[in-house]
Protein backbone atom coordinates (compact mmCIF):
# COMPACT_ATOMS: atom_id res chain seq x y z
CA UNK A 1 0.00 0.00 0.00
CA UNK A 2 1.27 3.31 -0.65
CA UNK A 3 0.83 6.07 2.30
CA UNK A 4 0.06 9.57 0.92
CA UNK A 5 -1.08 12.77 2.34
CA UNK A 6 -1.83 16.17 1.02
CA UNK A 7 -0.32 19.28 1.59
CA UNK A 8 -2.00 22.46 1.60
CA UNK A 9 -0.73 26.30 2.08
CA UNK A 10 -3.93 28.02 4.57
CA UNK A 11 -3.34 32.21 4.38
CA UNK A 12 -5.14 33.84 6.74
CA UNK A 13 -8.34 35.60 5.39
CA UNK A 14 -7.11 39.17 6.34
CA UNK A 15 -3.75 38.55 5.19
CA UNK A 16 -1.29 40.14 2.97
CA UNK A 17 1.90 39.83 1.94
CA UNK A 18 4.49 41.41 4.60
CA UNK A 19 8.32 42.31 3.68
CA UNK A 20 9.96 38.83 3.64
CA UNK A 21 7.12 36.82 2.98
CA UNK A 22 6.35 34.64 -0.17
CA UNK A 23 3.84 36.61 -2.23
CA UNK A 24 0.79 34.58 -2.71
CA UNK A 25 0.76 34.31 -6.30
CA UNK A 26 4.45 33.12 -5.98
CA UNK A 27 3.95 30.67 -3.11
CA UNK A 28 2.96 28.07 -5.97
CA UNK A 29 6.20 27.83 -7.49
CA UNK A 30 7.92 28.37 -4.15
CA UNK A 31 6.48 25.30 -2.69
CA UNK A 32 7.02 23.25 -5.31
CA UNK A 33 10.29 23.35 -5.83
CA UNK A 34 11.39 23.20 -1.92
CA UNK A 35 9.05 19.93 -2.34
CA UNK A 36 11.07 18.55 -4.93
CA UNK A 37 14.38 18.73 -3.04
CA UNK A 38 13.12 17.92 0.21
CA UNK A 39 10.55 14.28 -1.13
CA UNK A 40 13.45 13.20 -3.60
CA UNK A 41 12.60 9.98 -5.45
CA UNK A 42 11.54 7.02 -5.21
CA UNK A 43 8.90 9.02 -3.14
CA UNK A 44 6.91 11.16 -5.28
CA UNK A 45 5.35 14.50 -5.13
CA UNK A 46 3.14 17.46 -7.32
CA UNK A 47 1.00 20.09 -7.34
CA UNK A 48 -2.63 18.53 -8.00
CA UNK A 49 -4.95 22.25 -7.34
CA UNK A 50 -3.74 25.97 -6.38
CA UNK A 51 -1.96 25.71 -3.15
CA UNK A 52 -2.25 22.07 -3.03
CA UNK A 53 0.37 19.18 -3.24
CA UNK A 54 0.33 15.51 -3.11
CA UNK A 55 3.03 13.55 -1.44
CA UNK A 56 3.43 10.03 -1.70
CA UNK A 57 5.35 7.07 -0.50
CA UNK A 58 5.03 3.63 -2.09
CA UNK A 59 7.81 2.32 0.43
CA UNK A 60 5.34 2.42 3.44
CA UNK A 61 1.93 2.16 4.81
CA UNK A 62 1.54 5.39 6.51
CA UNK A 63 4.05 8.12 6.77
CA UNK A 64 5.88 8.76 9.75
CA UNK A 65 3.98 12.25 11.79
CA UNK A 66 7.18 13.46 12.81
CA UNK A 67 8.71 14.08 9.80
CA UNK A 68 5.86 15.03 7.70
CA UNK A 69 6.25 17.81 10.98
CA UNK A 70 9.20 18.81 10.50
CA UNK A 71 8.28 19.39 6.83
CA UNK A 72 5.43 21.41 7.38
CA UNK A 73 7.38 23.95 9.86
CA UNK A 74 10.22 24.25 7.44
CA UNK A 75 8.76 25.17 4.81
CA UNK A 76 6.07 27.62 6.81
CA UNK A 77 9.14 29.17 8.06
CA UNK A 78 10.42 29.57 4.22
CA UNK A 79 7.00 30.79 3.43
CA UNK A 80 6.13 33.46 6.29
CA UNK A 81 9.36 33.85 8.15
CA UNK A 82 8.69 35.78 11.31
CA UNK A 83 4.99 36.19 10.95
CA UNK A 84 2.46 33.91 11.40
CA UNK A 85 0.09 35.16 8.68
CA UNK A 86 -0.55 31.50 6.99
CA UNK A 87 0.14 28.12 7.97
CA UNK A 88 1.13 25.15 6.49
CA UNK A 89 -0.95 22.39 6.66
CA UNK A 90 -0.76 18.41 6.17
CA UNK A 91 -3.58 15.67 6.03
CA UNK A 92 -2.74 12.38 6.12
CA UNK A 93 -4.93 9.36 4.75
CA UNK A 94 -4.59 6.11 5.75
CA UNK A 95 -5.95 4.34 2.15
CA UNK A 96 -8.06 6.06 -0.37
CA UNK A 97 -6.23 7.81 -2.91
CA UNK A 98 -9.60 9.73 -3.91
CA UNK A 99 -9.69 11.18 -0.61
CA UNK A 100 -6.96 13.00 -0.86
CA UNK A 101 -7.45 14.40 -3.88
CA UNK A 102 -11.04 15.49 -2.27
CA UNK A 103 -9.05 17.23 0.18
CA UNK A 104 -6.99 18.99 -2.57
CA UNK A 105 -9.96 20.88 -3.73
CA UNK A 106 -11.02 22.00 -0.77
CA UNK A 107 -11.23 26.18 -0.69
CA UNK A 108 -9.57 27.90 2.06
CA UNK A 109 -12.82 28.01 3.83
CA UNK A 110 -13.61 24.75 3.97
CA UNK A 111 -10.28 23.63 4.82
CA UNK A 112 -10.15 25.85 7.72
CA UNK A 113 -13.67 24.42 8.51
CA UNK A 114 -12.11 20.90 8.56
CA UNK A 115 -9.44 21.98 10.42
CA UNK A 116 -11.32 23.33 12.99
CA UNK A 117 -13.57 20.07 13.40
CA UNK A 118 -16.61 20.29 11.25
CA UNK A 119 -15.73 17.43 8.88
CA UNK A 120 -15.75 17.30 4.98
CA UNK A 121 -18.00 16.09 2.43
CA UNK A 122 -15.50 13.73 1.13
CA UNK A 123 -14.70 10.12 1.93
CA UNK A 124 -14.26 8.55 5.12
CA UNK A 125 -10.83 7.76 6.55
CA UNK A 126 -8.63 7.87 9.25
CA UNK A 127 -7.52 11.77 9.38
CA UNK A 128 -4.51 13.65 10.89
CA UNK A 129 -4.68 17.13 10.69
CA UNK A 130 0.05 18.31 10.86
CA UNK A 131 1.25 21.64 11.35
CA UNK A 132 4.13 23.42 12.70
CA UNK A 133 2.77 23.59 16.16
CA UNK A 134 0.79 20.48 16.69
CA UNK A 135 -0.45 16.86 15.21
CA UNK A 136 -4.21 15.63 16.15
CA UNK A 137 -6.69 13.36 14.63
CA UNK A 138 -10.19 15.13 13.40
CA UNK A 139 -12.91 13.84 12.15
CA UNK A 140 -13.17 13.32 8.27
CA UNK A 141 -16.88 13.35 7.56
CA UNK A 142 -19.85 15.97 8.44
CA UNK A 143 -21.46 13.14 9.86
CA UNK A 144 -18.48 12.15 11.85
CA UNK A 145 -17.95 15.87 13.55
CA UNK A 146 -21.76 15.61 14.25
CA UNK A 147 -21.44 12.49 16.04
CA UNK A 148 -18.40 13.68 17.93
CA UNK A 149 -19.92 16.85 19.01
CA UNK A 150 -23.26 15.24 20.20
CA UNK A 151 -20.82 12.69 22.56
CA UNK A 152 -19.40 15.80 23.99
CA UNK A 153 -22.46 17.38 24.75
CA UNK A 154 -23.93 14.59 26.18
CA UNK A 155 -21.22 13.73 28.78
CA UNK A 156 -21.51 15.51 32.26
CA UNK A 157 -18.90 17.91 32.97
CA UNK A 158 -16.68 16.26 35.33
CA UNK A 159 -16.81 17.82 38.96
CA UNK A 160 -13.40 19.33 39.22
CA UNK A 161 -11.24 19.60 36.20
CA UNK A 162 -7.93 18.86 36.54
CA UNK A 163 -5.32 21.03 35.08
CA UNK A 164 -4.18 20.30 31.80
CA UNK A 165 -0.07 20.85 30.90
CA UNK A 166 0.39 22.64 28.19
CA UNK A 167 2.73 20.78 25.42
CA UNK A 168 5.80 22.02 24.60
CA UNK A 169 5.81 23.21 20.82
CA UNK A 170 8.37 20.96 19.02
CA UNK A 171 11.59 22.35 18.53
CA UNK A 172 11.81 24.39 15.05
CA UNK A 173 13.99 21.50 12.09
CA UNK A 174 17.60 22.48 12.18
CA UNK A 175 18.00 24.46 9.22
CA UNK A 176 19.70 23.18 6.03
CA UNK A 177 21.98 26.07 5.70
CA UNK A 178 24.52 27.77 7.76
CA UNK A 179 27.47 30.93 7.44
CA UNK A 180 30.80 30.80 6.85
CA UNK A 181 32.69 34.00 8.21
CA UNK A 182 34.63 35.91 5.43
CA UNK A 183 37.40 37.20 6.70
CA UNK A 184 39.80 39.92 5.40
CA UNK A 185 43.42 39.51 5.94
CA UNK A 186 44.42 43.14 5.09
CA UNK A 187 42.26 44.77 7.59
CA UNK A 188 42.48 41.71 9.95
CA UNK A 189 38.86 41.95 10.67
CA UNK A 190 35.52 40.54 9.43
CA UNK A 191 34.08 41.73 6.76
CA UNK A 192 30.92 39.77 5.88
CA UNK A 193 29.19 35.90 5.72
CA UNK A 194 28.84 33.18 2.92
CA UNK A 195 25.94 30.77 3.31
CA UNK A 196 26.37 27.33 2.57
CA UNK A 197 24.85 23.83 2.71
CA UNK A 198 24.96 21.68 6.10
CA UNK A 199 25.18 18.78 3.86
CA UNK A 200 28.01 19.76 2.11
CA UNK A 201 30.04 19.32 5.35
CA UNK A 202 29.72 15.51 4.77
CA UNK A 203 28.86 14.93 1.30
CA UNK A 204 29.74 15.75 -2.12
CA UNK A 205 27.95 18.25 -3.97
CA UNK A 206 25.87 17.23 -6.38
CA UNK A 207 26.75 17.59 -10.43
CA UNK A 208 23.30 17.71 -11.63
CA UNK A 209 22.03 21.34 -12.70
CA UNK A 210 18.78 21.03 -11.34
CA UNK A 211 19.63 19.86 -8.36
CA UNK A 212 22.34 22.63 -7.80
CA UNK A 213 19.20 24.86 -9.00
CA UNK A 214 17.09 23.89 -5.93
CA UNK A 215 19.65 24.62 -3.63
CA UNK A 216 20.82 27.47 -4.80
CA UNK A 217 17.04 28.98 -4.57
CA UNK A 218 17.27 27.38 -0.81
CA UNK A 219 20.07 29.54 -0.28
CA UNK A 220 18.47 32.45 -1.53
CA UNK A 221 15.55 32.10 0.42
CA UNK A 222 17.68 32.09 3.81
CA UNK A 223 19.62 35.03 3.08
CA UNK A 224 17.19 37.19 1.90
CA UNK A 225 15.42 36.03 5.46
CA UNK A 226 18.64 37.52 6.89
CA UNK A 227 19.03 40.31 5.54
CA UNK A 228 17.15 42.27 8.26
CA UNK A 229 17.71 41.08 11.40
CA UNK A 230 21.48 40.40 10.45
CA UNK A 231 22.24 43.75 9.11
CA UNK A 232 26.26 43.89 9.25
CA UNK A 233 29.13 43.10 6.38
CA UNK A 234 28.60 41.65 3.29
CA UNK A 235 26.20 38.53 1.89
CA UNK A 236 27.62 36.02 0.03
CA UNK A 237 25.03 34.05 -2.27
CA UNK A 238 25.66 31.10 -4.77
CA UNK A 239 24.82 30.88 -8.30
CA UNK A 240 25.35 28.35 -10.52
CA UNK A 241 27.75 29.11 -13.45
CA UNK A 242 25.28 27.20 -16.35
CA UNK A 243 22.12 27.47 -14.70
CA UNK A 244 22.68 31.69 -14.90
CA UNK A 245 22.97 30.76 -18.71
CA UNK A 246 19.70 28.44 -19.12
CA UNK A 247 16.72 30.11 -19.19
CA UNK A 248 14.53 28.21 -17.60
CA UNK A 249 16.72 28.15 -14.15
CA UNK A 250 16.96 32.27 -14.84
CA UNK A 251 13.33 32.40 -14.61
CA UNK A 252 13.77 30.79 -11.32
CA UNK A 253 16.60 33.17 -9.97
CA UNK A 254 14.08 35.99 -10.96
CA UNK A 255 11.29 35.07 -8.91
CA UNK A 256 13.70 34.53 -5.87
CA UNK A 257 15.68 37.81 -6.52
CA UNK A 258 12.08 39.79 -6.91
CA UNK A 259 11.67 39.75 -3.29
CA UNK A 260 15.25 41.46 -2.51
CA UNK A 261 15.48 44.54 -1.08
CA UNK A 262 16.53 46.92 -2.88
CA UNK A 263 18.11 48.90 0.03
CA UNK A 264 20.14 46.07 0.55
CA UNK A 265 22.11 45.73 -2.42
CA UNK A 266 25.10 47.14 -1.68
CA UNK A 267 26.05 44.55 0.78
CA UNK A 268 25.44 41.38 -1.79
CA UNK A 269 27.64 39.29 -3.38
CA UNK A 270 26.95 37.05 -5.99
CA UNK A 271 29.08 33.98 -6.01
CA UNK A 272 29.34 32.54 -9.44
CA UNK A 273 30.72 28.39 -8.94
CA UNK A 274 31.55 25.73 -11.51
CA UNK A 275 33.31 28.37 -13.78
CA UNK A 276 35.21 26.91 -16.65
CA UNK A 277 38.79 27.91 -17.02
CA UNK A 278 38.04 29.30 -20.20
CA UNK A 279 35.09 31.55 -19.07
CA UNK A 280 33.19 33.16 -22.01
CA UNK A 281 33.62 36.96 -21.41
CA UNK A 282 30.26 37.48 -23.11
CA UNK A 283 28.33 35.01 -21.16
CA UNK A 284 30.40 36.66 -17.69
CA UNK A 285 28.97 40.08 -19.28
CA UNK A 286 25.44 38.80 -19.04
CA UNK A 287 25.59 37.59 -15.64
CA UNK A 288 26.91 41.05 -14.62
CA UNK A 289 23.77 42.15 -16.70
CA UNK A 290 21.34 40.01 -15.14
CA UNK A 291 22.61 39.85 -11.37
CA UNK A 292 23.14 43.90 -10.94
CA UNK A 293 19.71 44.75 -10.22
CA UNK A 294 20.46 43.04 -6.63
CA UNK A 295 23.78 41.83 -6.07
CA UNK A 296 26.23 45.21 -6.17
CA UNK A 297 29.07 42.50 -6.43
CA UNK A 298 29.83 40.05 -8.85
CA UNK A 299 32.50 36.99 -7.35
CA UNK A 300 33.54 34.18 -9.57
CA UNK A 301 35.12 30.91 -8.17
CA UNK A 302 37.14 28.85 -9.54
CA UNK A 303 39.21 25.55 -8.55
CA UNK A 304 41.65 25.82 -11.54
CA UNK A 305 44.58 28.72 -9.74
CA UNK A 306 46.22 29.19 -12.76
CA UNK A 307 42.46 30.42 -14.31
CA UNK A 308 43.03 33.37 -17.30
CA UNK A 309 42.51 36.20 -15.44
CA UNK A 310 44.41 38.69 -17.78
CA UNK A 311 42.10 37.73 -20.79
CA UNK A 312 38.77 39.24 -18.86
CA UNK A 313 38.53 43.19 -19.04
CA UNK A 314 39.13 45.41 -16.50
CA UNK A 315 36.40 45.40 -13.55
CA UNK A 316 33.96 42.87 -14.86
CA UNK A 317 34.61 40.85 -11.85
CA UNK A 318 35.01 42.31 -8.11
CA UNK A 319 36.80 38.99 -6.71
CA UNK A 320 37.93 35.75 -7.94
CA UNK A 321 37.56 33.13 -5.16
CA UNK A 322 40.14 29.94 -5.42
CA UNK A 323 37.88 27.02 -3.69
CA UNK A 324 40.95 24.57 -2.53
CA UNK A 325 40.66 21.24 -3.58
CA UNK A 326 43.16 19.14 -2.86
CA UNK A 327 43.69 15.87 -1.29
CA UNK A 328 46.37 16.48 1.21
CA UNK A 329 48.27 19.79 3.14
CA UNK A 330 50.85 19.58 -0.01
CA UNK A 331 48.24 19.90 -3.20
CA UNK A 332 46.41 22.65 -1.40
CA UNK A 333 49.74 24.47 -0.65
CA UNK A 334 50.35 23.90 -4.04
CA UNK A 335 47.38 25.46 -5.61
CA UNK A 336 47.78 28.43 -2.99
CA UNK A 337 51.04 29.55 -4.41
CA UNK A 338 50.13 29.11 -8.22
CA UNK A 339 47.34 31.66 -7.23
CA UNK A 340 49.29 34.33 -5.36
CA UNK A 341 52.07 34.19 -7.86
CA UNK A 342 49.45 35.81 -10.31
CA UNK A 343 49.07 38.20 -8.15
CA UNK A 344 50.24 41.40 -10.28
CA UNK A 345 47.22 40.04 -12.68
CA UNK A 346 44.76 40.24 -10.53
CA UNK A 347 45.88 43.69 -8.97
CA UNK A 348 46.04 45.32 -12.44
CA UNK A 349 42.33 44.07 -13.41
CA UNK A 350 41.06 45.45 -10.20
CA UNK A 351 40.20 42.20 -9.07
CA UNK A 352 40.16 40.87 -5.54
CA UNK A 353 41.89 37.55 -4.76
CA UNK A 354 39.53 35.58 -2.16
CA UNK A 355 40.64 31.83 -1.32
CA UNK A 356 37.46 29.39 0.59
CA UNK A 357 37.70 26.27 1.92
CA UNK A 358 41.02 27.18 4.33
CA UNK A 359 41.12 24.53 6.47
CA UNK A 360 44.45 24.78 8.68
CA UNK A 361 46.99 27.46 9.80
CA UNK A 362 49.54 26.56 7.11
CA UNK A 363 47.14 27.17 4.73
CA UNK A 364 45.92 30.38 6.21
CA UNK A 365 49.46 31.36 6.56
CA UNK A 366 50.40 30.67 3.00
CA UNK A 367 47.35 33.08 2.15
CA UNK A 368 48.62 35.52 4.35
CA UNK A 369 51.93 35.77 2.93
CA UNK A 370 51.20 35.69 0.00
CA UNK A 371 48.88 38.51 0.22
CA UNK A 372 45.34 37.46 -0.47
CA UNK A 373 42.78 39.43 0.04
CA UNK A 374 40.14 37.45 1.94
CA UNK A 375 40.21 34.17 3.57
CA UNK A 376 37.03 31.70 4.26
CA UNK A 377 36.68 27.80 5.52
CA UNK A 378 37.05 25.89 9.04
CA UNK A 379 40.60 27.44 9.44
CA UNK A 380 38.60 30.94 9.81
CA UNK A 381 35.21 29.94 11.50
CA UNK A 382 32.83 26.81 11.89
CA UNK A 383 30.20 27.19 9.82
CA UNK A 384 27.52 29.03 11.91
CA UNK A 385 24.39 29.55 12.76
CA UNK A 386 23.82 33.14 11.51
CA UNK A 387 26.13 35.61 9.94
CA UNK A 388 28.87 37.50 11.32
CA UNK A 389 27.98 40.01 13.30
CA UNK A 390 30.84 42.64 13.72
CA UNK A 391 33.93 43.59 12.26
CA UNK A 392 35.98 41.76 14.59
CA UNK A 393 37.56 38.68 15.78
CA UNK A 394 40.82 37.14 14.54
CA UNK A 395 40.80 33.77 12.73
CA UNK A 396 40.72 30.45 14.61
CA UNK A 397 44.04 29.48 13.16
CA UNK A 398 45.80 32.75 14.06
CA UNK A 399 44.27 32.35 17.56
CA UNK A 400 45.26 28.70 17.83
CA UNK A 401 49.18 29.77 17.04
CA UNK A 402 48.81 32.98 19.74
CA UNK A 403 47.94 29.99 22.85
Amino acid sequence: MTAIACLRILFNADGESQPGEVPRDKAQAVADAFLKAHWPPPRKCGAVAPLAFVLADNRVQTLDPAEMQALAAELENVLFPGRKSGQICLMTFEGDERAVLKFASLTQEELAGLIAGDGYGGAAGRVHVITAEAIHAVPSTHEEARAVKAAAASRPPPAKPAPVAKAAPPPPPPSQTGWWGVHDLIQGVFVGSAIGLRADLTDLPPEDDDKLLKRDLLCLTDAQGVLKTSPFGEIHAPFGFWNLNTPSAQDSYKSRLSRYPLDQRERLCATIYGTPREASIGMLQQMRMFLKGSFALMDLQVTDPTFPIHGLPHELLDSVTLVLTGDNDRDRLSEILKFVERKGAYAGKGVVQAVAGVGSAIELEACRAGGVARVAGPAITALLDKPIAAAEGAPVAFAHEAA
